[in-house]
Formats: C-alpha cells, structure tokens, sequence
C-alpha cells in the first residue's frame, strides 16, 4: 500500500540555496546545496557548529544564489522540499545536487523515500557530502547517489575516531558505480602516522580513488565554541603539505592539496 504524504519522513533542515561548491572533485560547479541539520560529531575543526541541532525553522532560497531567503518551521514536508528545489532548478544552471549537514545520512530514512523522487523531479545527478562514519545508513540510500564526497576523520585533527566504520564505508562505495574520493582535513598537529594509516585504508579499496588533502581553515573568533569544541587546529605549513602529499602517494595514484574554494570567493 502506497504511503500517504502525511505517513511520510520528514527532514530537519538548515537551509536550501544554490552556490559553488568549493571543495574535492566538484570544486567550480554549480549545485543546488540541500543542507541537513542535525551531526552526531563534533570535529574541532568545524566551522559548522550551527548545523550540529535542529533549529526551530529553516531558511530557504527563493531565487538561485541571491540570498533571497524566507523561513519555513521543521521539520518540513518531501512534498514542500521538492517544490522548493524545482523553483531552484532553473534550465541548465546546477550540475547536481549536493545533500551536505551536519551530517546527511543520519536522515536516511527520508532520503530513501526522497531521492527517486528528487531525481525524477529534476533529472540531476546526486552528490552526498558525508563524514564517512555509517555505513549502514549508507546501504539505505546508495542505489539513488551518483557520487559521494567522504571525509576521514584523522584523531589527531579532528578529534573523532572512526577508522573501522570508514573503511567499511568506502568498501559499499568500491562495490557500488556510485562515483567516490576522499577528502582529509590537515592542520599543523598532524600526525603523519595517521596519514599513512588513511592511504592505507584507501588503497585498500582502489589506488586511483582521488584523495584531497585540505588544509584547515583558521576560524574566525564568533565561530568558536567553548569546551571541547572550541579547539582551533593551526594550519600546516607549506613544507609540511608537500611532505605529506608525497607520503601519501607512496600508496595512491591521485592526492590533490585544495583548501576551500568557496571561502576564498565569498560563496559561503
């Protein structure tokens, strides 16, 4: 028997808008940014603390990329985020679109109702930005991704440790045409232990999986949270980037440095 609308998952969000992606292998493309609230983590290096809850409502684009937002409560409808995605998708603009957070797949309930009905709607390709810690989250929603950008949590950076779930997690992607690469948040407190420890991991996949190294961001002082979370990684230093990039690719083919794009150019 088929669902009715009102029996349906809803999502929590933070926003929908349209913007450049600024890191890993979609770095320059348009895409439409469907951000979820609500992550399990809590990376020293974030500079999404926002995203960490769920707030009483929601900002949503009216016109791609004017910043044109209007406030909806959460959790809110398959139905509403679908019409607010068709008004985004205007003929040839976006490349895909991107489910980001917070951390996406901790809704996979609704996204396993939503995606087939998402790409139907319009026709573009699916890119999941995840911390790479579900896997069985994961297994729900894989058939409907076209690509997936996955974070590896270096402890030493991040202050998260999930070594065991992302590798789990990238063999369902290996084993999937979903396409995949990594991203790997790097801070002068690096220990170059955990980078070999991560090229190990990846190659034990597929060696040609691109891995981006991305320099931490300094956050700005009204970022910082108190406690734990308040911990502000140094950047490396140049000399430090190119040791690591030729250390890792002692066991991968393709180990790109980017650092984010779209804070260089303002699309935040």
């Amino acid at each position: 028997m088929a669902r009715t609308a009102a029996s349906r998952p809803k999502a929590r969000l933070i926003e929908v808008f349209s913007a450049i992606q600024g890191e890993g292998l979609n770095a320059g493309d348009r895409q439409i940014f469907i951000r979820f609230a609500i992550c399990d983590l809590r990376c020293h290096f974030c500079d999404s603390a926002r995203t960490w809850f769920s707030p009483p409502t929601c900002e949503i684009e009216q016109t791609p990329g004017k910043r044109d937002f209007e406030t909806h409560s959460n959790p809110v409808s398959m139905s509403d985020l679908l019409d607010w995605i068709e008004r985004q998708n205007q003929p040839r603009l976006h490349d895909s679109i991107s489910l980001t957070g917070g951390e996406p797949l901790l809704h996979a309930p609704f996204l396993q109702e939503f995606l087939p009905l998402l790409k139907e709607r319009t026709g573009l390709p699916i890119y999941l930005e995840t911390a790479g810690h579900l896997p069985q989250q994961l297994k729900i929603v894989l058939p409907y991704l076209d690509s997936a950008g996955m974070d590896i949590k270096l402890p030493g950076v991040s202050g998260e440790n999930h070594w065991v779930a992302h590798a789990e997690f990238l063999q369902q992607c290996c084993q999937s045409p979903v396409e995949v690469f990594i991203k790997i948040i790097i801070s002068g407190q690096t220990d170059p232990k955990e980078l070999e420890r991560a090229a190990e991991l990846v190659a034990g996949c597929d060696r040609q999986i691109p891995v981006f190294l991305q320099p931490v961001t300094p956050l700005k002082p009204s970022e910082i949270l108190q406690g734990k979370e308040g911990i502000c990684p140094t950047p490396p230093t140049p000399e430090q980037v190119l040791e690591w990039q030729g250390l890792m690719k002692r066991q991968l083919d393709r180990v790109r440095v980017l650092p984010q794009t779209h804070k260089a150019i303002g699309q935040l």
